[in-house]
């Protein structure tokens, strides 16, 4: 998609807004017809601006409390298997290929000071990681938010 026009962005903060809202609510809400706003949202959708339709489940709720982040640095001509081996360690919730000295950032949602022990432990154990460093999660300050730079989307031209 080459750009959002100003109807989508509007869609766009009335579902940030109300995630759960109905093709129906959005459309009267935004002052269009179902089969507009039906006809946006699949078009955004096979255009991937949506990025996930899973709801957001707190790891404390599963009984996994303790997150840290763990930067990952690999043999670099590995990055493509050792990525797929990180995705068989459950505990792996979210992982990011990085510039710089580290290579990958992997999120990681624990029980325990010895389960993130042994997470990391197997992380280590993947051919082709050549060093971990952990840092744990001490509180999210500024949680996961577009609506701000949806905000600042609408204001430009």
């Amino acid at each position: 998609m080459a750009s959002l026009d100003h109807v989508d962005l509007e869609l766009l903060a009335a579902l940030s807004g109300d995630p759960r809202a109905t093709v129906v609510a959005l459309a009267d809400r935004l002052g269009l017809s179902r089969n507009t706003v039906q006809a946006r949202m699949a078009r955004l959708e096979r255009a991937g601006v949506f990025l996930s339709f899973e709801r957001a489940i707190s790891s404390s709720a599963l009984g996994f409390p303790l997150e840290a982040f763990i930067n990952v640095e690999v043999r670099q001509v590995e990055l493509p298997r050792i990525t797929h081996e990180l995705t068989q360690i459950p505990e792996v919730v979210q992982a990011h290929g990085l510039s710089g000295q580290v290579d990958l950032l992997a999120r990681v949602a624990c029980r325990d000071a010895r389960h993130l022990f042994d997470t990391d432990a197997r992380i280590l154990a993947i051919e082709g990681v050549e060093r971990t460093e952990t840092s744990l999660v001490m509180g999210e300050v500024i949680p996961y938010r577009l609506a701000p730079l949806m905000e600042l989307a609408r204001r430009e031209p």
